[in-house]
Formats: structure tokens, sequence, C-alpha cells
């Protein structure tokens, strides 16, 4: 099959989700494992949040408020030094680098050819989610910011928490300081707790969804990819025609499997 391109009018970018959407799993767990081998975390609470973390791989995201995964989050980090956490990217981003399946970085591929700018956007604390963007090439990462005194974390927020709308007004913030058109813009996410970001973007795209993204998905007619673990091929499905953003999800690997409409 030959690889259509992604359409390109104009200021745009394409927002990725970084768990089950860039990456196989949660990138919370490999983060915690670093922080607990190098004793930045207690084994009760490394025991409690690896918990938490495979439970996320098997079943997908949860119905957690954004209040719950804040304090989590943040949490995590209280107390912690700046100096310690940015160090241990020199363990956990090749880590991720090896988790990122084919298929996605054939995606930012081909938007970065159609010369538009590509955001990992994540609650995970942006010291993580920024070193990760720039390893794949991507021209940033959008991620949650929390406050530092004196060179440790207060365990407050110092800025939006991205997660759920709060993803919507970092990309907004992002758009008016670019120029870019929403409208234009792309978005990948798994989980249905992305539903803002994805309703923001005139190009939302559903990447191995969980039971209600797909559901919504399938009600709104937007296109759902589905990273085949054994062919590492693309599995497209979609109810009804989508113009440009149906044409670009099944482009992007070498081989396309197509899936009956449902």
């Amino acid at each position: 099959m030959t690889d259509t391109p992604i359409y390109s009018g104009g200021p745009s970018a394409a927002f990725f989700d970084l768990d089950r959407t860039l990456i196989s799993g949660s990138s919370a767990f490999v983060l915690g494992i670093a922080a607990w081998r190098n004793k930045l975390v207690p084994t009760h609470q490394f025991v409690r949040d690896a918990a938490s973390a495979l439970a996320f791989v098997v079943a997908g995201a949860s119905d957690d408020t954004s209040t719950g995964v804040r304090d989590r989050i943040l949490g995590a980090v209280k107390g912690v030094r700046l100096e310690d956490l940015v160090a241990l990217n020199a363990e956990i981003v090749p880590k991720l680098m090896e988790r990122i399946r084919p298929e996605a970085k054939r995606l930012l591929d081909q938007h970065r050819h159609a010369g538009r700018a590509t955001y990992i956007v994540s609650a995970s604390p942006i010291e993580l989610v920024e070193p990760l963007a720039k390893a794949l090439g991507m021209s940033a990462g959008i991620g949650t910011r929390s406050r530092i005194v004196d060179g440790t974390y207060t365990g407050e927020l110092d800025g939006p928490f991205c997660y759920g709308q709060g993803k919507v007004e970092a990309i907004e913030e992002l758009a008016r300081w670019e120029g870019l058109h929403l409208d234009q813009c792309w978005a990948y996410s798994d989980s249905a707790s992305d539903m803002p970001m994805l309703e923001a973007v005139g190009h939302p795209v559903a990447v191995n969804p969980d039971a209600k993204l797909e559901r919504i998905a399938g009600e709104r007619g937007w296109p759902v990819v589905v990273f085949s673990k054994r062919t590492k091929a693309v599995i497209r499905r979609t109810t009804q025609a989508v113009g440009a953003a149906g044409l670009a999800v099944g482009s992007f690997a070498g081989g396309v499997r197509w899936a009956r409409s449902r």
C-alpha cells in the first residue's frame, strides 16, 4: 500500500499522550523502580505505586478523579531534591525508549515530515517528559510542574496539572505562544480521561483505547488504531468516513491490516 502523507495546511501540531500511546505500559512504573533503587522512595510507597502501575498496564486508566491522580504524582516527588530526580533520567530515558512502539515512531516521523511540531502531553513530571521528548526528536514535552523551594519539591503544583482538562489548558497556552490552530492539530490517546484533549483538536485519534474511549470513538466516527503486539502492524478501525484523519492513521505502518467496520 502506498503511504498517504498527513495533511498539512497551516500552523499545527500533534499532541501525544505517553502511557499506552507512545510507550507500552506505564512510565510511572519505570520511574518508581528507578526512584526505589536510588533510595528516593521507601519500599512501602514503591510497592503501593507499583501495584497501581501494574493495574494500569493490564486494564488501562482507572476511573480515579483528577484530584486522586494529582495527589499521587505530587506526593511521589514531595521531599525529593530536584538534582536527584533529574539524575534518574540517565536510567529512565533509555528504558522508556525501549518501550516506544515502532508504529508510534513512524507516526512521529510522518508528522515531522509534514512540518508539524510534535509534543508529549503527560501527567508525569516535566523533568521526565521533557528529556524523553528530546530523545525522540520531538519539539518538546508538556508535563506536570511541581513547585521547588531550595532545590526540593514541596508537593504542590507550579502550573496546570496535565491531566484531563489540565492538558487542554497546557496545549491552549502553547497554541497562543506558537500561533497554532487547534482545529488543524492532532491528538492521540488511549484513555477516556483524555477526552478533553481529544475534543480540543480537529483530528482526534484513539490509540490502543480503553473500553470507554473505544465506545466513544465508535459513536463519533473517530479513527481507532491498535498496535498489534504480534505483527507490529496497525489495525485500523472506524465506523464511518473520517477524511484526512482516517488516511493518516492507516498510512504510517509498513503493513496495514484493515478490520471489519463495526
